[in-house]
């Protein structure tokens, strides 16, 4: 007989492409084509580093098959196929909930931060998580659709409300939620499905109501060539009229959180539709903890005014709840500036706060900007004496510094 061998595998219905489990991966098991991201089951060794990281999921999956599926067959999937189902269902699956005790180990440790990643911060509260998947999705009416950009500007970003009615779908600031397309690709397969943040408190867009707000940004440029590129999803998602009905899937999301301690001082640094999950953050902080002791930061970029989401909300906001930079790098007459200039313009006050415990970083935005947010980070620490490559590494293991691109 032939032993049966334990296999690590992706769900290609959940995954999103993010690239983060092939970048993590320390033996070079996690690769992919145009369709799917698989694993290589000669290489795997279930070390387990790019399970935490990844924010829908899809990567939690072990079973014990007699013969493992090859990449070609997991670069053919649209879904698992049946077999794979029918071990989940049996029990072989490697879900966290359906794990062996090794596994089960590993996976505890690296949710505890042990390998080096990013953990939820001790104080936030407990997530759920996967509640609805693309088999059985939520189906959620859209309650609200508006411009969160001027008219003249060259972006279009929605802010769109979602009621889930009677279905209970909880979800925390910093989580996100997917949205399933309808209809299929060029191959004929369904569309992936697209992962947006969460823009409203736990208690939804509107105190003690059953909704979630987006954050979205409509996909629509055109390339060198002269043709025109319109992105599938965001362009559904921005289309939705009141009353139209879309398949929610998630909560997605585990480390990503709002620490829940009035004391906390947070530092929040996006750009773009970066700004779903600090709107959340914010909201949450003047509803739950107006008089809270730790203070909120806000530095925000954007070409200009018009194209900023939230920008006339924003000056509503008192500097005791918020103390905001807000940040514009393409003012007529002025020279361009990015986030990590306003970052080290306060140096000194940031290095106070580098200093402290209570002090929580969240970075969200395109990936572009991490690079110079880092230089900023690392000049303000030169400059005050502090080490910054082991006072990063302190905050992620406190899960106190997250980052969260694109």
């Amino acid at each position: 007989m032939t032993a049966s061998v334990r296999q690590h595998l992706i769900d290609p219905a959940v995954c999103i492409r993010c690239n983060t489990c092939e970048a993590l991966c320390p033996v070079g098991a996690v690769t992919h084509d145009a369709n799917n991201y698989v694993v290589d089951v000669e290489k795997c060794n279930f070390c387990m580093d790019c399970v935490q990281p990844c924010p829908t999921g899809s990567i939690n999956h072990f079973i014990t098959v007699p013969t493992p599926f090859s990449l070609d067959d997991q670069f053919s999937w649209a879904e698992f196929p049946q077999e794979v189902g029918l071990a989940e269902q049996a029990g072989a699956s490697g879900t966290i909930d359906a794990v062996d005790e090794e596994i089960v180990s590993i996976l505890d440790e690296a949710h505890q931060g042990a390998r080096g990643h990013m953990r939820a911060p001790m104080s936030a509260s407990k997530p759920r998580v996967n509640l609805f998947g693309r088999t059985n999705p939520v189906e959620a009416t859209v309650a609200g659709n508006f411009q969160l950009t001027a008219a003249n500007a060259s972006c279009d970003v929605r802010h769109i409300i979602l009621d889930f009615g009677t279905t209970s779908f909880p979800v925390l600031e910093g989580q996100s939620v997917g949205i399933i397309v309808p209809g299929v690709d060029e191959q004929g397969r369904p569309h992936r499905m697209r992962l947006y943040s969460v823009a409203s408190p736990r208690d939804g867009e509107r105190p003690h109501t059953n909704n979630v707000a987006l954050t979205v940004k409509r996909v629509f440029e055109k390339r060198s060539d002269g043709t025109i590129f319109r992105g599938i999803a965001s362009n559904y998602v921005c289309d939705l009229n009141q009353q139209d009905k879309v398949q929610v899937i998630g909560p997605f999301g585990s480390t990503f959180l709002m620490p829940d301690d009035p004391d906390a001082d947070i530092v929040m640094i996006c750009t773009g539709t970066g700004s779903a999950p600090f709107r959340g953050f914010t909201e949450r902080r003047r509803r739950a903890m107006p008089n809270a002791k730790g203070k909120l930061y806000l530095f925000f970029g954007a070409r200009s005014p018009q194209e900023l989401p939230y920008f006339g909300p924003l000056q509503k906001l008192p500097k005791t709840l918020l103390d905001q930079e807000l940040v514009f790098s393409r003012l007529p007459d002025k020279p361009k500036e990015y986030v990590q200039h306003r970052i080290c313009a306060r140096a000194a006050d940031l290095a106070a706060l580098l200093k402290r415990e209570s002090t929580y970083i969240y970075v969200c935005g395109l990936r572009g900007m991490e690079a110079g947010v880092e230089a900023a980070f690392e000049s303000i620490c030169r400059e005050h004496s502090i080490p910054w490559e082991s006072c990063r590494a302190a905050m992620r293991e406190e899960g106190r510094f997250h980052i969260e691109t694109y």
